[in-house]
């Protein structure tokens, strides 16, 4: 599975949405809420480019931008650090290098300029605090953003809704059951609109009744 596979399906990937491939995946291939789009309307599809950082210091970021290729991703450790390591100008060269976008355990700034020049960024934080450049860091190997590991050339799909890490070898499994999942929701919307009930449609009785308070007169 190549980039260019993957940018050709980024518009269904996304109309299918982060939410639904997670649940189709049937598998724990979500990070953590706290990554949030840097402006609103923020949208990512493409490859995982890993970079380790070190906190407070975005050297590595700017080494990223220069390994990483047209349709990546980078995904990047910077330890949950409230500084601002990725601003206007990286954007400028990312994007002069064809890179989808920014996933970081870690701040950004310059959002509404990123938000002018489209480029999607997710976040932990939104921070003007300054970085150092002193550690190249380590490129494209695995990293662990807040307990889940992402490897280079994972699917990442992000939007408002959260972000989903399709591993790569199963990127063809969970594209198909995805557009199952979503054809049969289409389905169960229309019987919801007729007024069926989401315990019948589900079939949550068995479940268990709730307990009920005294009838209101």
């Amino acid at each position: 599975m190549t980039s260019a596979e993957v940018l050709q399906d980024a518009e269904e990937l996304l109309r299918l949405g982060s939410a639904t491939l997670y649940e189709a995946s049937r598998s724990d291939c979500f990070l953590d809420a706290a990554f949030r789009p840097a402006w609103e309307g923020a949208q990512i599809v493409g490859r995982a480019y890993p970079v380790s950082a070190q906190l407070g210091d975005n050297l590595a970021l700017h080494h990223g931008i220069e390994a990483a290729g047209d349709g990546d991703v980078l995904v990047v450790d910077a330890g949950g650090g409230a500084h601002g390591y990725w601003g206007e100008v990286m954007t400028v060269a990312a994007q002069a290098r064809g890179i989808r976008g920014l996933v970081i355990d870690g701040g950004v700034r310059d959002t509404a300029q990123l938000a002018g020049l489209g480029f999607p960024a997710f976040s932990t934080s939104i921070s003007i605090r300054g970085t150092i450049k002193q550690w190249p860091g380590v490129l494209g190997r695995p990293v662990t953003l807040r307990g889940r590991v992402v490897h280079r050339g994972d699917v990442i799909v992000a939007d408002r809704d959260g972000i989903a890490v399709i591993p790569s070898a199963r990127y063809d499994e969970v594209l198909a059951s995805s557009r199952e999942r979503a054809a049969k929701e289409d389905a169960f919307m229309a019987r919801l609109r007729d007024g069926e009930s989401t315990l019948d449609l589900y079939d949550f009785r068995g479940l268990g009744a709730p307990e009920r308070g005294p009838a209101e007169r």
